[in-house]
């Protein structure tokens, strides 16, 4: 009993731990408009640039996070 508790808590606690996806610039390959996802917009894109840390994809993901 106690081993099945201990493997439902640390199954459940184990999200918490996960980072989150990085950012990248996707460049469509129509028009060369620029747009930043974390997941590919679709077959017409190619990865740009990246990774990067935020949505606007202004801070690269290997630059130091600052606390707030």
């Amino acid at each position: 009993m106690r081993t099945l508790l201990f493997t439902a808590l640390l199954a459940l606690s184990l999200p918490g731990l996960a980072a989150p996806a990085p950012f990248f610039l996707w460049q469509s390959k129509v028009d060369g408009h620029l747009t930043c996802a974390q997941v590919s917009p679709g077959d017409g894109w190619i990865a740009f640039t990246g990774p990067f840390r935020d949505a606007g994809c202004r801070v690269p993901y290997d630059a130091p996070v600052r606390s707030r």
